[in-house]
């Protein structure tokens, strides 16, 4: 007890050199060695889709590939109907090449691997669905997703001149085939493509198509779901769930929002149309559920309708006010052949921003072709009777 007051009380007392110079080594080695939380860094990538319809659309679909190409992207998203309708090629096969054959697949198969981004697809109804309204051919359309999903969706990785790593729900026993279906993480955010379609997602009063329809709608809402749930887990900074289809969310709005949005087409004392039988109800009931549980920044990015937007397109049932951390982006859509680039930032609190890139080529119009032609002009036939309107107007 004496030698140790008398050590406290020497007031000269220093510690020596040696150790003095060991203890900052140690505490610099602490703070090296310390984990740090890694920086998520910004980056980009790009949307396209229903491209490719005509032999004009697969000329101007090759000048996106080359301005794709050109720009620095983490990766690319097709977000479906890379080739014409069976319909629409039924009604003018002059226009361009028949769909569905495996030469049309071959095509769009060596477009993606011509991209040097990791490249991934989402089918849409004209890529299988619709091959049954071609007359000329007979094409069984399950037999054309299966050939799609072993072509275009090889296990574990994407598309692309450069491949990245994706998971498939394949690997899931009870989802075994839906290979289409994938997720990846990248910068912190969670990425999910959903197999759902135009043309009603293929529900079409056909007992077998019906029943395809409602397994995979079973997959797709399970998959939504995980991505979700691995979100919340990895505490992702946010949500990208990409389909095909427009779901048409504005059925789903409030009677007063509904108004406001139909009043200029319906008139503003009409009442809003209803909701038709869609196969989407589940869709959007699903993404509203996990959206009431999840705040952070969330995209569902898709096609189908052919009109570029961007808007905040779902409202909670429970408050009657729009889920402010959704934002919907349409990318462009045959005669218009573009594409969006969407930015993610971690900086920034919205965390994702989009940009519709315009192809000059691609926007003009050769002369004699315009986007809209109004209706040709009635005619009186010399008896006093209306003449039909023409096709296409006399000069």
């Amino acid at each position: 007890m004496t030698l140790t007051v008398k050590i406290a009380r020497q007031r000269h007392f220093r510690m020596p050199a040696l150790a003095v110079s060991a203890a900052v080594l140690l505490a610099i080695l602490a703070i090296l060695h310390a984990p740090v939380k890694a920086q998520e860094t910004r980056f980009q990538f790009g949307l396209m889709g229903d491209t490719g319809y005509t032999s004009k659309g697969i000329n101007e679909f090759k000048r996106l590939l080359t301005h794709l190409n050109g720009t620095e992207l983490a990766f690319v998203v097709h977000i479906g109907d890379f080739q014409a309708s069976g319909g629409d090629y039924t009604r003018d096969p002059t226009a361009g090449p028949m769909p569905c054959t495996d030469e049309s697949y071959k095509l769009v198969y060596d477009a993606f691997r011509s991209i040097r981004h990791p490249v991934v697809l989402t089918p849409g109804d004209n890529d299988w669905t619709d091959c049954s309204k071609v007359e000329a051919r007979k094409f069984d359309p399950l037999e054309v997703l299966t050939k799609m999903r072993g072509m275009f969706f090889p296990q574990g990785k994407s598309l692309g001149t450069r491949s990245m790593a994706v998971e498939s729900q394949s690997t899931e026993a009870a989802y075994s085939k839906f290979r289409e279906n994938l997720r990846w993480s990248l910068g912190g955010v969670t990425f999910a493509t959903l197999h759902i379609v135009g043309s009603n997602d293929n529900l079409l009063g056909n007992p077998e198509r019906d029943a395809e329809h409602r397994e995979r709608k079973a997959a797709n809402l399970a998959w939504m779901q995980a991505a979700f749930a691995k979100a919340k887990a990895e505490k992702s900074a946010g949500v990208v769930l990409m389909g095909h289809a427009n779901p048409g969310f504005e059925n789903y709005w409030p009677a007063a929002a509904k108004g406001r949005y139909f009043g200029p087409f319906v008139g503003r004392s009409s009442p809003p149309p209803p909701v038709p039988d869609n196969a989407f109800g589940d869709y959007i009931a699903t993404l509203a559920g996990e959206l009431e549980s999840y705040d952070k920044p969330v995209a569902y990015l898709h096609g189908d309708t052919h009109l570029h937007r961007i808007d905040k397109p779902l409202y909670s049932m429970k408050s009657n006010r729009l889920f402010a951390n959704l934002t919907r982006a349409e990318t462009f859509g045959d005669p218009n052949t573009h594409w969006v680039r969407v930015t993610v930032d971690p900086a920034d609190p919205q965390l994702f921003t989009f940009r519709g890139e315009i192809i000059a080529e691609n926007a003009r119009q050769p002369p004699g072709e315009s986007a809209f032609e109004p209706p040709c002009p009635q005619r009186i036939k010399p008896d006093g009777a209306v003449q039909p309107r023409a096709t296409r107007c006399e000069k």
